[in-house]
């Protein structure tokens, strides 16, 4: 006999573009840059200076976080500003980064009120 549940089935669309997501927050220049922009949006050279990375590789890493839908664009001039794409996206990181400050010892900085920034001390 089968248990019924209140959570019902996830279409297998959904599931693959959740793993998707999970593809694409498995590296830590992706999730340096989501972190970048979860207050305000950034120009292209301001994430490069933020994540200490080449420009280069910052605008692949972009690219793709552009293409899952993770973030959005707009275009003023020569100059391309990147946002996260939404408040999910953004409750996403949040809680990815507060879960692993539980891993540390003492009391996580989101819990004290201040949010630890990912600098290079961090990482």
């Amino acid at each position: 006999m089968r248990a019924t549940s209140q959570t019902p089935d996830l279409p297998d669309e959904q599931v693959e573009l959740a793993v998707e997501v999970f593809r694409m927050l498995a590296d830590g220049t992706r999730v340096r840059l989501l972190w970048s922009l979860l207050e305000a949006e950034r120009s292209v050279t301001e994430l490069t200076a933020m994540v200490g990375k080449p420009g280069p590789a910052v605008s692949q890493h972009l690219a793709k976080l552009r293409m899952a839908r993770l973030v959005r664009t707009r275009r003023d001039g020569n100059q391309v500003f990147y946002r996260v794409e939404n408040e999910h996206v953004a409750s996403l990181v949040r809680d990815a980064v507060h879960n692993a400050e539980h891993a540390t010892d003492g009391v996580p900085a989101h819990h004290r009120g201040a949010v630890t920034p990912l600098t290079e001390s961090a990482r």
